[in-house]
């Protein structure tokens, strides 16, 4: 058995309520030499997760939840 074994980069010992999707992505990106345009419909279900879970509560979801908060903040007023 190769050393480490391999799992989900994400294996917390909380459940994230949006691991399984994250797990997803990064099959899909080493499935797909990672080319994102490939895996975009994973990704969006990694964002639908993210959504129904208020800000916070998913490690995972921190990203997108940095990404929303930059494009609010650069936004022309």
């Amino acid at each position: 058995m190769p050393w480490p074994p391999r799992t989900c980069f994400l294996d917390m010992p909380q459940k994230d309520p949006c691991q399984k999707q994250a797990c997803e992505i990064q099959k899909c990106l080493q499935a797909n030499n990672y080319m994102e345009s490939k895996c975009q419909a994973v990704i969006q279900e990694l964002r639908k997760c993210c959504a129904r879970y208020p800000k916070g509560r998913s490690l995972v979801c921190s990203g997108f939840e940095k990404e929303e908060e930059e494009k609010l903040t650069l936004k022309p007023t």
